[in-house]
């Protein structure tokens, strides 16, 4: 067996020196790292094994064949073995006392083990194991003239945090579905393990819901969309109709095709703002007479769903579809910006208030929350929402994502709820990265690379006990301005490689001018996936 002389080839090898570091590229970087002479080349004979019986090393194993053929060429074979021969790439479940999602990676001359406790950790692993060799493996066809090799060493690496992850608009501009997989596979790259689909807002509702097909009839199209930006004088439109929506069908083939790569999908239905394209679909969720048309523009939005019991059950109904789509833990209400001015004007509002004796708007909207919360927690989901759920009130079994500031997230941990850092400071990619006139339009502010990289969802002044609750964080790709795949892409990278590696690798042991270096080896992986990242500054 060969597996012995792995860990003893590399066990006597020198530490990872300075010299060698630019030849190791790994991103996000690993918690520990040796390396040693001499090398393991992929060739057509070699195989990929998992331990008989063991049905989740064998699912990793096909991937990772899968995901190696189209540059080799190679159709290496995947077998089932009790003990691993020479060349070949052994991948064992057992406990490496490195977490859920933690990993134990050697390479010795003769082949490559890979052991974990879970087919997460193995997934990880196969992440790393890529980025070991030359960057063009990352092609989706065949690379002439290359020799495959991966470097002798030893890695133990586990995550920082559970909750890594992008936030993808769907609502504001539709993106296709094998967009979302394109997403999905880059991320997995980076060893992110959540997706988050914003699926409905006042520009679009992009979920089918069988039970009320005009949320997509109605609500997934828009006439026009707004030409710049929303607080100019003087608005132009494009005159141009946009839409499109997700089927169930579709997103469950999302879901399947995530989780495949240990990725859940979080999916967003808001309210109880936001909510202009599912009053214009069903006018007897707002608070108006006149009949509303999805909104075409952007911005806050005075439109808002009313409070009365049908609306309540009917969002109840749409979330109940939604639950039967996504298996997740966690399914996102929203719950920001939603402006209280038609409540206070309404009369059948004030009256609903009175009758349940709540005191004002801000409890009204606690109420709302607490109601999709108990309903959630009735078929054994969790709620999350962004931090404006927390006025008026939240139970401590709802989970908060922080993006007004970091003084949110610590109002939040303090009060015994757990966290998602989500602030607009560091993890909002629809803002400009560079020079404002140098850099196609972006809803403002400005977030370059470094400041990204800068991050630390820890960095707050919290109890040990409070800090707990930070569950880890994510970063948010808004679309008001974003209307094609490969703008997504340009506003995500390369900073969400930045954010990657402030949710995997441990603290003191970050360094930007360190992980820059690697960066530049790894935009060539960006290449060859075909990411239209942003180009590094030089």
């Amino acid at each position: 067996m060969f597996l012995m002389s792995v860990f003893l080839c590399v066990a006597a090898g020198e530490s990872l020196m300075a010299a060698n570091k630019a030849d190791i590229t790994i991103l996000p970087a690993p918690v520990k790292m040796e390396q040693s002479k001499g090398y393991f080349e992929l060739n057509e004979q070699t195989q990929i094994v998992f331990q008989t019986g063991n049905s989740e090393g064998e699912k990793t194993a096909a991937y990772l064949a899968s995901v190696l053929r189209p540059a080799t060429g190679y159709a290496l074979p995947v077998n089932a073995v009790s003990d691993a021969p020479a060349n070949a790439i052994y991948l064992q479940i057992e406990d490496v006392k490195l977490g859920e999602e933690g990993y134990r990676l050697t390479v010795g001359k003769e082949g490559v083990a890979l052991s974990a406790a879970t087919s997460a950790g193995l997934f990880n692993g196969v992440q790393t194991l890529r980025q070991l060799l030359p960057p063009a493996i990352f092609n989706s066809s065949k690379v002439e003239k290359q020799s495959w090799k991966i470097p002798s060493m030893a890695i133990e690496d586990y995550p920082r945090f559970a909750w890594r992850g992008m936030m993808l608009d769907t609502a504001r501009h539709f993106l296709p579905k094998e967009f979302i997989k394109k997403f999905i596979d880059t991320l997995a790259v980076h060893k992110m393990n959540r997706l988050h689909l914003h699926l409905t807002d006042d520009q679009g509702w992009r979920i089918e819901i069988k039970k009320y097909p005009k949320l997509t009839e109605v609500g997934a199209w828009r006439k026009e969309t707004l030409v710049g930006h929303s607080g100019k004088n003087n608005q132009t439109f494009d005159g141009k109709r946009h839409g499109g929506f997700y089927t169930q069908d579709d997103l469950r083939e999302l879901v399947v095709y995530a989780a495949e790569r240990h990725i859940t999908i979080l999916p967003e239905i808001e309210m109880p703002g936001h909510a202009q394209a599912a009053i214009a679909s069903y006018p007897e969720l707002g608070n108006l007479s006149e009949q509303l048309p999805v909104h075409t523009s952007w911005g806050v939005n005075k439109n808002i769903f009313n409070v009365e019991e049908h609306t309540i059950l009917f969002l109840q109904d749409v979330l109940a579809e939604v639950v039967d789509i996504f298996p997740g833990t966690y399914i996102h209400i929203g719950g920001d910006e939603a402006v209280k001015d038609q409540w206070k004007a309404s009369e059948a509002v004030q009256k609903r208030m009175k009758e349940l004796g709540i005191p004002d708007e801000a409890k009204m909207q606690s109420y709302f929350i607490a109601r999709m919360n108990e309903f959630l927690k009735s078929k054994g989901r969790k709620l999350i929402g962004w931090d404006e759920i927390l006025e008026g009130g939240l139970g401590k079994d709802a989970t908060v994502m922080a993006w007004r500031g970091i003084e949110k997230a610590v109002e939040a941990a303090k009060a015994g709820n757990d966290v998602v850092m989500a602030p607009t400071t560091y993890t909002y990619f629809d803002y400009y990265q560079g020079k404002k006139e140098k850099e196609p339009l972006a809803i403002g502010g400005n977030l370059p690379l470094e400041k990204v990289y800068g991050f630390d969802p820890m960095s707050i002044d919290l109890e040990p006990e409070a800090l707990k609750h930070v569950l880890g964080t994510q970063g948010q790709v808004w679309g008001e301005y974003i209307a094609t795949p490969d703008y997504a892409e340009y506003m995500a990278f390369p900073r969400a490689c930045a954010l990657a590696e402030a949710a995997w690798t441990p603290q003191a042991q970050r360094n930007y001018e360190d992980f820059l270096a690697r960066l530049k080896a790894h935009v060539m992986r960006l290449d060859a996936l075909g990411v239209h990242y942003r180009a590094l500054d030089k």
